[in-house]
């Protein structure tokens, strides 16, 4: 190869051309370069996944625990989780009243009869083939009830009836809810064979039992049933029903009734709902079911459950919720 002339500063041509290799080399990342680019890339990546983690968990639904069992339901109705004890004579006075027992054949209604404004007996009907009824008496105006043993007869509890003279029951046993009558004269120490129609009319499984005899129910479920003056009156679920002698049932025009009592030639009636009271409205209905005229109110009186009315004289027992409340001028004052 030719050697070049030299220029004026007296280089040479191969000088010049490695001058233009080192300008080249300088578009080149050199190792530091691409380290440093490594060391960013990576960086990006860690500060992305932290973004990621953080985004994650704001969506993630928090934690309450370990999580429960899933509850089921049952279109049975749960039965009681006790029934009231066997009644004794050995039982002592109760202030509280006892949870109703399951009905099975007959309604789970509640009885109460008076014989004076100080000595009355209530009693949970029970239900035939199922729970025995529970019978209980008071001689202190309702302050306190002792449970009263009904002997060797076990059943529902259809009827009761107090007077002067002794307390008289009607108890319906088995499936078939046989009935029979059973009087006390001695305050339910001892019971003999009562005599049909001394516990008053019988709402049963097979009709309403009269002393002349047994009628059909005049409603799907009848629950209580009075007489006065030869006129039956029975209390529905839907309204109040009334017969006269032998003639048909006919519907009263009184809403809301809840229990009745009969005195004379006059029925008293407890009702819910009436306009002006806040708790039980007495009413006093004659047996010909004319007009109904409004007597008192028991105020704060729970209607929400089973209510039980008695009348003796001018004596009337209330029996709602669980307490008994006593008026000694016919309803008007409590």
């Amino acid at each position: 190869m030719p050697l070049l002339p030299a220029g004026p500063s007296g280089d040479r041509g191969p000088r010049v051309s490695r001058r233009r290799g080192r300008k080249a080399s300088r578009g080149t990342p050199t190792r530091r370069t691409l380290v440093w680019i490594a060391v960013l890339v990576v960086v990006l990546v860690v500060v992305d996944v932290v973004l990621v983690a953080l985004a994650l968990s704001r969506t993630e639904p928090s934690s309450n625990g370990t999580p429960g069992p899933v509850p089921t339901f049952s279109s049975v109705p749960r039965p009681p989780s006790s029934e009231p004890a066997r009644p004794t004579s050995s039982a002592g006075p109760s202030t509280s009243a006892t949870a109703d027992p399951a009905a099975s054949v007959v309604p789970v209604r509640r009885l109460l009869s008076a014989s004076t404004g100080r000595d009355a007996w209530r009693a949970w009907s029970g239900a035939c083939g199922g729970a025995d009824g529970v019978l209980e008496h008071t001689e202190d105006g309702g302050a306190s009830w002792t449970r009263v043993d009904l002997g060797d007869v076990r059943g529902a509890v259809l009827a009761l009836r107090a007077d002067e003279a002794g307390v008289s029951v009607v108890i319906g046993s088995g499936p078939t809810c046989a009935t029979v009558v059973r009087t006390s004269t001695d305050g339910g120490t001892t019971w003999r064979e009562g005599v049909v129609g001394s516990a008053g009319i019988v709402v049963g499984p097979d009709g309403v039992v009269l002393s002349s005899g047994t009628v059909a129910e005049p409603c799907a479920e009848p629950v209580e049933a009075a007489e006065a003056d030869l006129t039956i009156a029975v209390v529905c679920e839907d309204g109040l029903v009334s017969r006269s002698g032998s003639s048909p049932w006919a519907s009263l025009p009184v809403r809301g009734v809840r229990s009745l009592a009969a005195e004379g030639a006059v029925f008293t009636v407890a009702r819910s709902g009436a306009t002006g009271c806040d708790g039980v409205q007495l009413a006093s209905l004659p047996s010909d079911g004319t007009v109904l005229t409004a007597v008192g109110c028991a105020t704060g009186a729970d209607a929400s459950g089973a209510v039980a009315l008695a009348r003796v004289g001018t004596a009337v027992w209330l029996w709602a919720g669980d307490d008994v409340l006593v008026s000694d001028d016919g309803g008007a004052t409590w």
